[in-house]
Parts: C-alpha cells; structure tokens; sequence
C-alpha cells in the first residue's frame, strides 16, 4: 500500500509500505476517510528531526505514514479479540493515541496521558493517510450508523477537541463564547457552540474563514486586524465581555486577547497547540477572578459522546469539508491546507 509521509520544510512524499497484519490484540482498519488536522501543519512545516518533539507530540526516529483522524471499517482482528470488542466490516472510530492501558488515565480512556508515555499515530507510529492502519482494538470507537465517514474522521481529532473543550468551559444556552481561531476546531466548536443553543462572536484573521463561521452559526464575526477584539467583544456584552472564551489558533495575541475579553468570573479556554503567551497576572486574572483552562482533545468516553452529540443533533459537520482529496494529490492537499484559508481536508479513499 502507499502512505503519506511528512519529510519536514513543507515536503512530503508517497512511499509503499507492505499491508499491516494484525497483532493478537490488534485490528486492521480498511479507511474510508482520513482527515487533515492543524497540528498535522507543525509536522509538515517543521525540519525532520528523529525523536523530536513537534507541536508537543513526539516524533519517530523514522518518517511514519502521517493522519490521525482516521475513519473507515474493520479489515481484520488479532487473534485474541472478541467479536463484542470488534468484528470485521464494522464502521469504526479511531482515538488516536495507544499507552499502557493499566495506568488511570488509560482507564479512564485518556490514554494520551499515559504515565508509561504515549504513542500518537501519525507521528510516533503510522496513521492513516493510507489504505490500511494497524491499531490496538482498544482504541477502537464506533461510528454512528447516521455519520459518513468524513464525519467521523473529524470526530476524530479537530470536531471531537472542539466538544471536549466546550465541555470543559461547562458552556450553557444563556452564554455568550467567543472563538478565536476559524479553523477546523475553531469552526467545529461555533456549530457546536450554536448546537448548544449560545451565542456566537467569531474571531480571525482570515475573511474566508470570517464567512464559514458566519454560515456555520456565529452571530457575530470580528477581523481582528481591523478592530480591537477585546474592545469589540465587551462593546458586544454590555461592556462586561465574554462570559466564555476559547482560543484555537495558539497565536500568542489572541491567546491574551481571549484571556481579556473574557468577563469577571468568566472561563478561557486554551486549545491551540505549541506558542506562547504573556499576561499581567494580576489585572488579567487574580483581580478578575478568571478561571483558565487548558483543553486537550478527549477520551475514548467523550469521542463516542461527541458523535452521539452529532448524530442526535443533526449537526451538519460535514459543511467543514471544503477539500476533498485522493492519496495522490497529497502534496496539493497540504500546499493548499498550509495557507490556513480554508475549511477542513480530508483524504476520501
């Protein structure tokens, strides 16, 4: 089979690898829908470093297949699994993240908190920009028989984060959010955001994303460059700000940006990888009593959450899609992606 692989400084190439077999606990996955994530973009731009530790995940010591939002059918089970954990033509979720499945945060399902240490596939083993992805059956989700397979490639890492984010701001229908950052997870959490029955103010740079957040429910969308966004969000609240805020794009501006719009006795959220920030402790947060929280992605629990969530809501997720692309048209895909101006990819095989 042929897989993508990221060689650094925004290269990348199709390689053949043999077709995986399963280990006695392992499934085959045959992916129907592979989807392209922002934090793929640290990888893609960053130069190859052997064991690096890139937009916080770790590297392999050789280029693996790269994607971990990997959506498609069970091919093939290991020898020891049972037919309850999984059966071959299954429709299946990936959670893409594998540790030692003993510790507490395994078993609770937050397996990329590992206290062994964590495997990310994709970037420490391979993932699913390719026909076939080995995986361990316990990292297995299902899909909802409702969601396409793209759909359930989002949940899979950008929609799934932006849920998981939001359950932790613990948003309600009477609040206002603003999301600063468009992108995939910034677009996910204004639908589901919207989904939750909030309003909406919608941060970003970028007028192509401006206007998918206005299709996408937000009532109200702010260029950032051309108007303050701190001062634009309290005009917007009564002078109080944001009873919630969320950062997804992990520019340093609007990580302080969301933290001051935020109203007293308000919560930010942190969801952008890698960066920096730099606030006034005491005027931004002690003297305001702000709640600050960081948010990474979900558990198995609340992965299989978000889809219900979709799938019971009739949530239109799959509006994301503005690219749809095959394996071999990858290096257009990710040239495209980089410019961050559009929607979500996903690589349909």
């Amino acid at each position: 089979m042929q897989g993508v692989v990221f060689l650094g400084d925004r290269k990348l190439e199709l390689r053949e690898f043999p077709d995986p077999t399963p280990g006695p606990r392992d499934v085959v996955l045959e992916i129907k829908a592979s989807g392209m994530c922002g934090s793929d973009l640290h990888r893609y731009r960053a130069p190859f470093v052997p064991g690096a530790v890139t937009g916080g995940v770790k590297r392999s010591d050789e280029p693996v297949i790269a994607g971990h939002e990997p959506c498609g059918v069970v091919a093939a089970v290991g020898k020891d699994v049972t037919e309850r954990e999984a059966r071959v033509g299954q429709r299946v979720m990936d959670h893409h993240y594998d540790g030692c499945g003993a510790c507490k945060h395994c078993r609770t399902g937050w397996t990329q908190m590992c206290l062994e240490g964590t495997t990310v596939f994709g970037s420490a083993a391979h993932g699913a920009h390719a026909r076939y992805m080995k995986v361990p059956v316990s990292t297995l989700v299902p899909l909802p028989d409702d969601l396409s397979f793209e759909v359930g490639a989002a949940i899979s890492c950008g929609t799934g984060t932006a849920y998981g984010a939001l359950r932790r701001l613990s948003l309600h229908g009477d609040e206002t959010i603003a999301i600063f950052g468009q992108g995939p997870v910034g677009l996910s959490a204004t639908q589901l955001a919207k989904a939750m029955g909030a309003r909406i103010i919608a941060v970003d740079i970028s007028p192509e994303r401006r206007a998918l957040a206005s299709e996408f429910g937000a009532d109200v969308v702010i260029d950032p460059v051309a108007d303050d966004p701190v001062s634009a969000i309290r005009d917007l609240t009564g002078g109080e700000g944001a009873h919630k805020t969320m950062d997804c794009s992990s520019a340093p501006a609007a990580r302080a940006a969301a933290v001051r719009a935020t109203r007293s006795w308000g919560t930010a959220c942190y969801v952008g990888e890698g960066g920096d920030v730099t606030l006034d402790v005491s005027q931004d947060l002690l003297r305001r009593q702000i709640t600050l929280v960081g948010s990474w992605t979900f558990s198995t629990v609340g992965q299989a959450e978000c889809a219900r969530f979709v799938s019971e809501r009739k949530i239109p997720v799959e509006k994301l899609f503005t690219d749809r692309w095959r394996l071999d048209q990858a290096e257009e895909a990710y040239r495209l992606f980089d410019q961050q101006k559009t929607g979500k990819g996903v690589f349909v095989m």
